[in-house]
């Protein structure tokens, strides 16, 4: 699963980001599930989380933790969701 986040600043800035596989594995490492559970709907922290991630990922200068992240958010909008991140499993 591909997304494409948009944080909303309270600032008011705001700019669009897009997770990859990395981003996804380090939420499962995090909260210790399955990319398959996003079928069943995330919180708002999960794609806080993806939002800081994605973010550090593509060079954008975020605070140094997640919480400060979280503290300068209004809002996360999902742009875009894609499902064409797959995983082949070995049997």
């Amino acid at each position: 699963m591909q997304l494409t986040l948009k944080p909303v600043f309270k600032d008011g800035n705001s700019y669009e980001v897009q997770t990859n596989l990395m981003t996804i594995v380090l939420w499962e490492r995090k909260f210790k599930r399955k990319a398959s559970d996003m079928a069943a709907g995330i919180g708002v922290e999960d794609l806080a989380f993806m939002c800081y991630e994605a973010s550090r990922s593509n060079g954008i200068t975020v605070p140094a933790n997640l919480d400060a992240f979280i503290n300068s958010l209004t809002n996360i909008e999902v742009v875009e969701q894609a499902t064409d991140l797959k995983v082949d499993q070995a049997q």
